[in-house]
């Protein structure tokens, strides 16, 4: 079946770290949309993080950001937004202040950290963003209008270790993903770059089978699972490559535009 809509993750897949969407990328990326595809981005970024990719590409489509929990368009229209529960984010962030973990949260389209350490610059510089440096009390201020929070550890033992350890110690009020080695993201249960999908391709009036989805990481696993056709980076984790149908080229060799030559292009 025809690929409709186009639907590729960001950092790992089209964008390779702390750099701009390459020339071919975003080459290919144009020649889709000329052949009249939609091509949109789901992503775990902030939505401040990733509109500059969008502008870029001159995608003018709703982008879904922080892992499905906000859908917007360009423009700035909210088409859908979760947000966790101020006593939830307050509690998550205490509890990461006893263990001693690095967290940080997004309230309203703002990043708020702790303090200005190397986390916070070294993800800063991949995102291409800057925060603001609030101290413990600062983010206890900040838990209004949150869509998630991010935990950055030292690797991936030590990340699926936390992963673990905050799904259990807050059960069904968060769920806490990988999206990366060192990334644990903590969204309101259910909200996955799936459910997001399935809103955005309803709202688009297409249908999931005629839906190529692109991805590299565990957290894109649900998108890649309800699309029609899954497509895995060469650089994706073993997970994704099992579910997925498809396998391109790594993110430094523009997998996401060996894609849509071969099977959207030429499909």
């Amino acid at each position: 079946m025809a690929v409709k809509l186009l639907v590729t993750d960001l950092d790992g897949t089209l964008l390779r770290s702390g750099s701009p969407v390459s020339a071919g990328n975003c080459a290919a990326v144009q020649a889709a949309v000329r052949a009249g595809v939609t091509v949109t981005l789901a992503t775990g970024r902030m939505f401040r993080a990733a509109l500059p990719v969008a502008e870029a590409l001159g995608v003018d489509v709703p982008i879904i950001t922080y892992n499905g929990a906000l859908i917007k368009r360009v423009s700035g229209e909210v088409l859908y937004r979760s947000c966790l529960p101020e006593a939830t984010v307050a509690e998550v962030v205490r509890y990461c202040q006893a263990q001693g973990w690095y967290v940080q949260l997004y309230s309203n389209d703002e990043l708020y950290y702790v303090e200005n350490c190397a986390e916070a610059r070294g993800y800063e510089a991949e995102q291409q963003i800057k925060g603001h440096a609030v101290g413990w009390d600062g983010l206890l201020a900040h838990t209004a209008g949150v869509c998630k929070l991010l935990s950055i550890t030292r690797g991936r033992t030590e990340t699926d270790a936390r992963v673990a350890a905050l799904n259990a110690a807050f059960g069904e009020t968060l769920a806490a993903v990988r999206s990366n080695d060192r990334y644990a993201e903590l969204l309101m249960p259910g909200v996955t770059k799936a459910t997001a999908l399935q809103q955005l391709a309803q709202l688009l009036g297409v249908e999931l089978a005629e839906v190529m989805a692109i991805g590299d990481s565990d957290n894109d696993l649900p998108m890649l699972q309800a699309a029609g056709q899954a497509v895995a980076m060469g650089n994706a984790v073993p997970a994704v490559k099992a579910a997925c149908a498809y396998e391109t080229g790594r993110c430094e060799d523009d997998g996401v535009a060996q894609a849509i030559y071969r099977w959207v292009l030429q499909g």
